[in-house]
């Protein structure tokens, strides 16, 4: 006798008429075919792919990841992603998802356990701006101040991006995470600071988040990484330094190409 849709790692014991079977549940079988359902085409490197794992880690998502070469784009990415040909794509029952925000939604939509988006219309709203204002407008400025060379136009672009942090500063404040208590969206989408920041800090001889001057960005860059979940689906330093330096040296190559 075979009892489906059990949980537990532990036998299960059914008394028959004749014998006592003791059945034990393989889960591997199980989160195998759950695997099969949800694949990530993405690489560990870019900051809109771990924010995708992230939120499938907190919702308990089994997924299986594909890791893209962005140098050598894979048929697989160009199927799946035939408009914008970037990753990351959410592969759910084979069907794709593009552009991470899109993706963040429809995991919270799918999976409504530990929500991502408040409940009220405002607050997602406000969640959905200040996400867009992070990726459009900080995450830009930062890169820009990185990895312009020394001079008069460097200081502005790190006077500028500075500027944008103090705007994230005053959302923060007074606050553990950007979702209240709990990891929500808008810190998955801002968890490129405690990591990524700090790769283009180094690779590009500057400091934009200094703690006395942003204390609340820096207090939830430290709570959010020391988060069980995001810790253990964070790429080292060096890895995010590498990633950075090649792609602003390549952009420094082409400044210098100019005519």
């Amino acid at each position: 006798m075979f009892l489906a849709g059990s949980k537990s790692c532990k036998p299960i014991y059914i008394n028959t008429r004749y014998r006592l079977h003791i059945i034990d549940f393989d889960l591997r079988f199980s989160k195998f075919i759950r695997m099969a359902e949800v694949k990530l085409i993405g690489t560990t490197q870019s900051l809109n792919c771990i924010r995708i794992e992230w939120a499938l880690k907190l919702k308990g998502v089994e997924y299986e990841l594909i890791e893209e070469d962005l140098l050598n784009k894979s048929p697989l990415l160009l199927k799946y992603n035939p408009v914008h040909k970037k990753v990351p794509v959410l592969l759910h029952h084979g069907k794709p998802i593009a552009e991470s925000h899109v993706i963040l939604e429809y995991i919270d939509e799918t999976w409504k356990n530990n929500p991502l988006l408040p409940e009220d219309p405002y607050e997602r709203s406000m969640a959905r701006f200040w996400a867009k204002f992070s990726d459009e407008k900080c995450i830009f400025g930062a890169y820009e101040a990185a990895w312009l060379e020394e001079g008069e136009e460097k200081q502005k672009a790190i006077q500028s991006a500075q500027e944008l942090l103090a705007i994230l500063e005053k959302q923060i404040e007074g606050k553990k995470y950007f979702g209240g208590e709990v990891i929500g969206f808008l810190d998955l989408v801002v968890g490129w600071i405690p990591r990524w920041l700090n790769a283009m800090e180094e690779v590009g001889g500057i400091k934009l988040l200094d703690a006395e001057r942003f204390p609340s960005l820096h207090e939830w860059s430290q709570n959010f990484i020391a988060n069980p979940v995001i810790k253990e689906r964070i790429p080292p330093q060096e890895t995010i330094v590498n990633y950075f330096n090649f792609g602003i040296s390549y952009r420094r190559s082409l400044a210098v190409a100019k005519p």
